[in-house]
């Protein structure tokens, strides 16, 4: 972990590298240069020739800039072309799909350099690179297994419905459970399209100032069939007046998703409660049951893509739909929570910007 400054920037160590080695050379070159003397001295009492007094001190300098440019080489080869072969390496296997690699700092935390920071910054690519394509690869496997039950429902029934002796009333049987498996692939390809266009922002959403009151009131109804054959309570407390500046469509998906949840996962003769209240800046719209309940496992994923906390109801969803309404919330700059208690129900509650006086809705 980097260190950080007093404004949150990283402490970069620039690199000593040039000091030291001129550090390095200077001891090198007056010791080189101490032993020069003594050369000349001993040469001197021996009475050599001036060609040998010449040749020894070209001999002995030219092998002192030898070990030198060596040790210069080895110097920039382990301070830089190490470091820099090891992350072209690591680049070459994260290129061919491995995104396990990790390459090491050459310094410790409290002494990184620049290099150091790159190779921070590449693991940290790495990694998320690596979250990417498992979350597209677990992405590909939810949505193989959720098309692979209704297109094999509509394989069978369609086989059954060419046999022979098949009464009529078994032919419209199969053919009402080939339509109901056809509507949850159509449902199931129309949500990943829609989560797909929010979550690439291919969707520009029509903002306006709308009556947040008629809309819930025109979403309950939509429902009243199936809280009818339930016999499901319902309580409705919605304030009027509650304006509020966003896509009405979008915010439709929002409503439907969260009462049909609640209608879905309670059991019959029980209970949904939705209440709209607010304060001046914010409306909050709470949609409650008395259904089954999530653990807190199923809470903290309850928004993830294909995450169905209730296996036994999963013939009924894709796991998709929360996954929406989050996503379109944080398109509406609202904000969605969950409380929920095993065995006793959930209240989802939506929190959206009100619109302020005197200001206008803005069209698309």
């Amino acid at each position: 972990m980097t260190r950080k400054d007093k404004t949150g920037k990283r402490i970069i160590k620039d690199s000593l590298f040039p000091v030291s080695l001129f550090a390095i050379y200077l001891g090198v070159l007056l010791l080189m240069s101490g032993i020069h003397q003594g050369l000349v001295v001993l040469m001197n009492a021996l009475a050599l020739n001036s060609f040998i007094q010449t040749l020894i001190p070209t001999i002995y300098w030219s092998a002192v800039a030898v070990g030198l440019t060596f040790f210069t080489r080895k110097k920039i080869k382990d301070t830089y072309e190490a470091p820099l072969h090891r992350l072209a390496e690591a680049t070459e296997q994260v290129a061919g799909g491995d995104f396990s690699v990790y390459v090491p700092t050459i310094h410790t935390s409290d002494k990184l350099d620049y290099l150091d920071v790159m190779i921070l910054d590449f693991n940290k690519m790495v990694e998320e690179l690596g979250s990417v394509e498992t979350l597209k690869t677990d992405f590909v496997s939810n949505v193989s297994h959720e098309m692979k039950t209704p297109i094999a429902i509509i394989k069978n029934y369609a086989e059954l419905l060419q046999m022979k002796n098949v009464s009529e009333e078994e032919k419209l049987e199969y053919a009402e459970n080939i339509r109901e498996a056809a509507g949850k692939l159509s449902e199931l390809i129309s949500n990943i399209l829609k989560l797909n266009k929010l979550e690439n922002q291919r969707i520009d959403p029509e903002i306006e100032s709308y009556d947040l009151c008629g809309q819930l009131e025109e979403c309950i109804l939509q429902y009243e069939e199936l809280w009818d054959e339930k016999e499901l309570e319902l309580e409705v407390n919605i304030e009027e007046g509650a304006v509020i500046q966003a896509d009405p469509s979008l915010m439709e998906l929002v409503w439907n998703n969260l009462i049909s949840n609640a209608i879905k996962f309670t059991e019959p003769g029980g209970k949904v409660t939705i209440r709209q209240t607010g304060t001046s800046d914010h409306v909050e719209v709470s949609v409650s049951d008395t259904g089954c309940g999530m653990s807190r496992e199923s809470v903290r994923h309850i928004f993830d893509k294909f995450y169905q906390g209730d296996t036994s109801h999963s013939k009924e969803g894709n796991g998709l739909g929360l996954a929406l309404v989050r996503r379109i919330l944080d398109l509406m700059n609202g904000e969605i929570r969950v409380i929920s208690e095993k065995g006793k129900g959930s209240t989802f509650t939506v929190k959206l910007p009100r619109q302020k006086e005197g200001k206008a809705g803005i069209g698309g």
